[in-house]
């Protein structure tokens, strides 16, 4: 296929955190606000003058002073970003917003925060840690929506003046719920046959929507997705497999890269700094504040393995298998970082219960944070697809014979 325009451009703004649109934005005395989970609503960091900045640690090499710090068993992407953040990466920012997830993040946040890493020289900066429910029931909405008013929105008015009313949220939506518009209008480019968009392609077109501001990025977002509807599609399909990619934190466009080298084409990103469920729009009504609205979506819209009540369980299992009929995968690779303690269950009962409970033949992985090097993970990949490709063969030549109808 041809080149997309500014594909260049958006892969450039994946090479750093303080990228091209982020200092254009700092320089014009807008905020950035860094996080780095699902949990915290993004929305909420675009009021005003203010905008998010989900956090990486691109082309990061060693982590050895961050394991220092923490521990070589705490997950890569905690260590990967304390160390950037000790680099001096990370001063840029104008506020850090953490949620209680995990122990590797609680221990990267205290460690940025006792090192002074970021937001020493500025007297306005906004830090604060969301205490996260392990449901989404109303009690769990209001418990998180009166922390996000005393610890997020009241700062950001107090500090930067932001206006934190109820139209001024709505607003806020607004422009996000457009990105989403954008963003799923191009995922949805992949239920055909040959896709004008690839998998790879795709991925870091997301993750520039979770790094930049958002008024900034979305004219080349408008502009891509009217190429996209005009763009010539291969004529013959390269990939010998569609596969849906399902867990914890992928902000390395190397792995989507490595898996369609390896023969699959990504359909699907069902994982965190993937589009599902970060790109889904917020649908408001006047019957109640826009926040108590953003609040319930986000806690029932998340797809964590923290969340723990059975319903939530049921709910992950059931929309996998939605996303693979859906996409017209023929199976999921369901990945975690190393060390992740919560994915790593949900990994290890997936590859039981997706296949023999679901039909859903499943690859389960463990993964670096960065991919690019890893010999065994594309070895893997490939006898994945490779058993993929032998399933398809089989099912044809059985349904030529006339033994499944």
């Amino acid at each position: 296929m041809k080149d997309l325009k500014h594909m260049i451009f958006f892969e450039s703004l994946l090479q750093d955190a303080n990228n091209d649109l982020v200092r254009k934005a700092k320089s014009e005395g807008r905020h950035p606000i860094g996080y780095t989970c699902f949990h915290v609503p993004e929305v909420l960091m675009n009021l005003g003058s203010c905008f998010s900045v989900r956090l990486r640690a691109p082309n990061m090499g060693s982590t050895e002073i961050a394991t220092y710090y923490m521990a070589n068993s705490a997950c890569e992407y905690s260590r990967a970003l304390l160390e950037r953040s000790i680099e001096g990466n990370y001063k840029f920012l104008d506020g850090l917003l953490g949620v209680d997830v995990c122990e590797p993040m609680n221990r990267c946040m205290e460690n940025m925060e006792i090192l002074g890493t970021c937001g020493t020289d500025n007297d306005k900066f906004v830090k604060c840690y969301l205490d996260l429910p392990y449901s989404d029931d109303e009690d769990c909405v209001i418990h998180l929506e009166e922390q996000v008013t005393r610890k997020i929105l009241k700062p950001l008015n107090e500090n930067y003046g932001v206006d934190i009313s109820d139209e001024a949220i709505r607003q806020a939506v607004e422009e996000f719920n457009e990105v989403c518009r954008i963003i799923t209008e191009m995922g949805e480019m992949k239920t055909e046959k040959i896709p004008v968009i690839t998998g790879s392609e795709f991925h870091k077109i997301v993750l520039c929507t979770y790094v930049c501001p958002k008024k900034d990025i979305l004219p080349y977002l408008r502009e891509t997705l009217e190429e996209l509807k005009t763009r010539q599609p291969d004529t013959k399909n390269k990939y010998k497999a569609r596969v849906v990619v399902v867990g914890s934190e992928i902000d390395d466009p190397d792995m989507i890269e490595l898996i369609e080298e390896a023969g699959a084409l990504v359909v699907a990103d069902r994982f965190c700094y993937g589009s599902i469920p970060g790109r889904s729009e917020i649908k408001l009504t006047r019957d109640e504040p826009a926040l108590t609205q953003i609040i319930r979506k986000n806690l029932r819209d998340t797809e964590c393995p923290r969340h723990c009540s059975e319903h939530k369980m049921q709910y992950r299992k059931d929309h996998v298998k939605e996303l693979v009929e859906h996409f017209h995968a023929d199976g999921a690779i369901y990945e975690q970082m190393k060390f992740c303690t919560y994915w790593s269950y949900e990994r290890t009962l997936a590859s039981h219960i997706m296949p023999e409970e679901y039909g859903v033949q499943v690859l389960s992985i463990d993964r670096p944070y960065r991919s690019i090097g890893s010999g065994q993970l594309r070895t893997r990949v490939q006898a994945f697809v490779e058993s993929l490709e032998i399933k398809k063969i089989k099912a044809k030549r059985l349904q030529e014979s006339g033994e499944v109808k």
